[in-house]
């Protein structure tokens, strides 16, 4: 199993097959799992979805898959229709909500199949192929990364490095979150999707990696775990533990200039009906403003 290591800006260029119809020019985001922490399965969650992080980009002829949560799954079983099947995944981050869909992703395992894996080198020097092969060792996975059949390569980066995929740019950052976490920009001919799970607003003032993230975005796709009740309640606050909240994305998004946010990263105890409620709060104060749900669709026109 091939492995690679680069430092910024890491540049990847891939030959484009020579064909008469015209390249596709579409930048579409899709959604395949939008949960945080742990999934969520069952009758209170069927319109929203249950599964945990996992969002997909298909830009022109590329597919980028940004983390490995549950809905990674659902997202594999799908491009068993498209096969052979070639796409760069970037994680975030190791925590357990964004990895544990990778042993159950099926093209994974399929010769012919290409992935390219990127991850940040965490602060204790682990890389991303360490993080996902550890998770698949005895005792805790009865197959190891090595029986993934695909030809991977696993690119190691550090915060803060641009990545280049033929004419798409992705920049990088750090978020606030316990242990450490990365945010993504995606640019392409002009369109831009920031990708910003788990990270928690300062108390003092907006994260400057976010607002730079952020700026001008298309889309911004951001951690709106807890509302700002939640976040603040006196009996139970959920300050320090490394989520925001819906409130404070819509103050990003307005700061930054952003076209159009998507809340993402549902906190497990929210149900349909309350984020059916946060829909309406959400477009009274900014009706460019969705709430994530499986399945869900984001053309960039």
């Amino acid at each position: 199993m091939p492995s690679s290591e680069s430092s910024a800006p890491i540049s990847q260029s891939e030959e484009t097959p020579t064909q008469s119809t015209p390249l596709p020019t579409e930048f579409i985001v899709e959604f395949w799992g939008v949960r945080g922490s742990i999934p969520t399965p069952g009758s209170n969650t069927v319109r929203y979805g249950g599964n945990t992080s996992c969002v997909e980009m298909r830009i022109g002829e590329k597919r980028l898959i940004f983390d490995g949560g549950t809905g990674l799954r659902v997202l594999g079983l799908n491009l068993l229709k498209q096969m052979p099947v070639e796409a760069h995944i970037f994680f975030s981050h190791t925590h357990w909500d964004h990895i544990q869909g990778f042993p159950f992703f099926v093209p994974a395992f399929v010769l012919n199949n290409k992935f390219y894996i990127y991850g940040a080198i965490a602060p204790n020097g682990t890389t991303i192929q360490e993080c996902l092969s550890d998770q698949m060792l005895n005792p805790n996975f009865p197959i190891p990364l090595q029986a993934m059949r695909s030809e991977m390569k696993f690119y190691d980066f550090k915060t803060g490095d641009v990545i280049k995929i033929d004419d798409i740019e992705i920049e990088t950052a750090p978020l606030n979150h316990p242990n450490f976490a990365i945010g993504y920009r995606v640019s392409w001919r002009g369109k831009k999707v920031v990708y910003c799970p788990d990270t928690e607003h300062y108390q003092d003032r907006f994260d400057e990696n976010v607002l730079h993230l952020a700026r001008d975005a298309d889309l911004l796709i951001y951690d709106a775990t807890y509302t700002n009740e939640e976040y603040y309640n006196l009996k139970s606050p959920k300050i320090g533990w490394g989520h925001s909240t819906w409130e404070v994305g819509v103050e990003i998004a307005k700061k930054a200039g952003v076209k159009q946010i998507a809340m993402f990263q549902h906190d497990p105890s929210h149900n349909d009906n309350f984020l059916d409620k946060v829909q309406v709060a959400l477009k009274s104060v900014f009706p460019n403003g969705l709430v994530t749900k499986e399945g869900m669709t984001i053309p960039l026109l």
